[in-house]
């Protein structure tokens, strides 16, 4: 059972639950770009996100890494650990795409001669700008240490991950990752969904991602079911 709501965000909704210390995390059907300045609601995206996130950390769980996901609670929902988040974004690029194109020049879809780890600061209201460490350990958002495990982490995930979705036949051109606290520890929070990562067809380049949307591309949900079905995953209509 959930109860009160807790938070609500642009793709999910947080509620409590009667366990202590758990919380079920709803997938929502709204999808949106541009700090929220593109709004859509696609039926169905939210069974879609939930099904992908719960297949990915349940794979990392098998890999060792540790993640507030304890199960899928329903086709929309998953039950997951309550973490005090941390206000600090890694993104992860393999490749050059989206905001570094813009910030550096560089041409989309240039490969990384390795895998680049950025960090930006949580914030709607400022547009989520990108930081250093020392801006994060300067105002308090996280310990030097902190930020290394979460890179640290963030490249195991990258690597496991681009294992994956190359069988699959699917680049990961690059993801961001939110990580929290657990009992003092940092575990990863959030979801690993296409809404937040960057999924390029392996042969044609075909845009398999939310950027589909915000460069209206073609059908959102369409696209979603693709990496579904590419990877196996059961419970999706």
């Amino acid at each position: 059972m959930h109860n009160e709501i807790k938070y609500e965000g642009k793709g999910k909704a947080l509620y409590s639950t009667d366990t202590p210390g758990q919380l079920i995390q709803k997938f929502k059907d709204d999808t949106t770009a541009f700090d929220g300045k593109k709004h859509a609601v696609v039926t169905g995206k939210g069974v879609l996100n939930c099904a992908i996130s719960s297949w990915f950390f349940e794979r990392l769980h098998e890999a060792g890494i540790a993640s507030h996901y304890i199960r899928r609670e329903s086709a929309d929902c998953m039950r997951i650990h309550e973490l005090h988040m941390l206000p600090v974004e890694v993104v992860v690029r393999n490749m050059a795409a989206g905001s570094i194109c813009r910030r550096l020049g560089l041409e989309e879809g240039l490969k990384l001669a390795r895998p680049l780890t950025e960090l930006f600061y949580k914030s709607d209201a400022l547009g989520d700008p990108m930081i250093n460490t020392e801006h994060a350990v300067l105002f308090g958002w996280a310990t030097a240490e902190q930020l290394d495990t979460m890179r640290e982490l963030a490249r195991r995930i990258n690597r496991l991950m681009c294992d994956i979705l190359q069988d699959a036949g699917i680049v990961l051109v690059d993801f961001k990752l939110e990580f929290g606290l657990l009992d003092g520890k940092v575990v990863l929070g959030d979801e690993i969904t296409p809404d937040g990562c960057r999924l390029w067809d392996a042969q044609t380049g075909q845009k398999l991602d939310k950027d589909v949307f915000r460069r209206d591309l073609g059908g959102l949900s369409e696209a979603y079911h693709e990496v579904a079905h590419r990877l196996g995953i059961e419970g999706v209509a």
